[in-house]
Parts: structure tokens; sequence; C-alpha cells
């Protein structure tokens, strides 16, 4: 293939990806703020909670941080599905939102536990009640700590959102393939313009959270640039 028609299929081609592109964004945006939600609660569950509470936090995070992403998307889809009318969309924000609860709520019990244990002390002896000196004292540093390890978080999960394809949600890996049926070839051209759509996205996404950490940082807290 020439020059001239390696762009004629690209640019023909680049709607379609763009619109798929913009599908597993806002896949990815749903599935990490169901994540953020609910792994801070299972954190703080592990953390502060009663046994009982912590152990259903850890059973929740060992469950679903043992089946393969792919398994949990068939199992959502066909298999609530079944139950409920679920689209594949919501399927997918299920599937993988309650998988990266799991590993948000690693994140957030690592940042909470990095919080210095005297400063809870210090405020529940001035008087403070236990929610409102875990909400005003731990958890604003906690949460800056966190915003680190979250960068994983946030490209462990745009990867992720390329398995929605075999749920039938159409994506950006799911444009792709019918691209490559309907022109009938370019698949290492079309594939290679897919994965450098995903590096785009990926390198400007951490561009972000990077500077948000900078600006974000706790005064003489140790950072990934410090170590």
């Amino acid at each position: 293939m020439d020059d001239g028609a390696i762009w004629s299929v690209i640019v023909s081609q680049m709607p379609y990806l763009l619109t798929g592109l913009w599908i597993g964004i806002k896949l990815l945006a749903a599935l990490l703020a169901l994540g953020l939600v609910l792994g801070l609660v299972i954190a703080l569950m592990e953390v502060y909670g009663h046994w009982s509470l912590k152990a259903l936090g850890i059973l929740f995070e060992r469950v679903f941080r043992g089946i393969p992403a792919i398994v949990l998307l068939l199992l959502f889809y066909y298999g609530v599905g079944g139950y409920v009318e679920l689209s594949s969309f919501a399927a997918a924000v299920l599937a993988l939102g309650l998988r990266s609860t799991a590993y948000q709520s690693q994140i957030f019990r690592g940042a909470i536990q990095a919080v210095p244990q005297g400063q809870l002390v210090a405020a529940r002896a001035m008087g403070m009640s236990m929610p409102r000196a875990i909400g005003e004292i731990v958890l604003p540093q906690a949460l800056r700590h966190a915003i680190g390890p979250w960068t994983n978080e946030f490209s462990s999960e745009l990867k992720a959102t390329s398995l929605a394809y075999v749920i039938g949600v159409v994506e950006l890996t799911r444009q792709a393939k019918y691209i490559i049926s309907n022109t009938q070839g370019n698949i290492l051209l079309i594939f290679a313009v897919v994965g450098l759509l995903y590096f785009i996205v990926n390198w400007a996404g951490n561009r972000v959270l990077y500077r948000l950490e900078d600006r974000l940082a706790v005064p003489g807290f140790e950072r990934r640039d410090a170590a």
C-alpha cells in the first residue's frame, strides 16, 4: 500500500475510531467514579470498621481481584443480565467498576494508614468525634497521598476498557474490528492507530494526574520522585 492509500484509509476511518475512543473514555470515567466511591468506603471499613465489616471488605477485595476482567464482563452481561435488564455499557461499568473498586480500596487503605496515627489521637483528645476526625484530619491528607498510586489504576483501567468489546460495547477496539471487516484488510494499520490513540489518552491522563499530585503534595511527605 502506498503512502497516499495509507493516509486515505486513516483519514476516512478516523471519525469512527474517535467515536469509539469517546465511548471508551466515558466507560473509563464511569467505572473509575464507581470504584473511587465504593473503594473509599471499603478502605474505611477495613481500617476503622468492626471486625465483621473488615472481613466483608477483605472478602469483596479478594473476590474481585481474583477473577479476570473478561470473566466478570461475561458474568454480568450474560449472568446478571439474565435477571435484570442491563445494557452492554451498564454491564461493563458494573463489572469493571467493581473490579476497580477492589484495587482502589487497597490504594485508599494504604493512603489512610500513611497518615500518622498520632494526628487522629490528637484530634480525639481535642474533643472531635471519630467521624469528624476522620473526615477533617485523615481523609484530606489520605486522598492527596493516593493520587500517585491512583495513576497506575487509571492506566490499568484505560486498557481494560478494550475488553468491553466482547459483550458488544462499541468502543475503540470494537470499532477497529468493524473497520477491518468493512475494508477487508488494513489490520496492522488500523490497530497501530488504535494503539497510538490509547497511548495518547494514557499519556495525557497521567500528565494531568502528575501535575495534580505535585500541586496537592502534603509538605514533608516523601513523594515518588523523591524516593
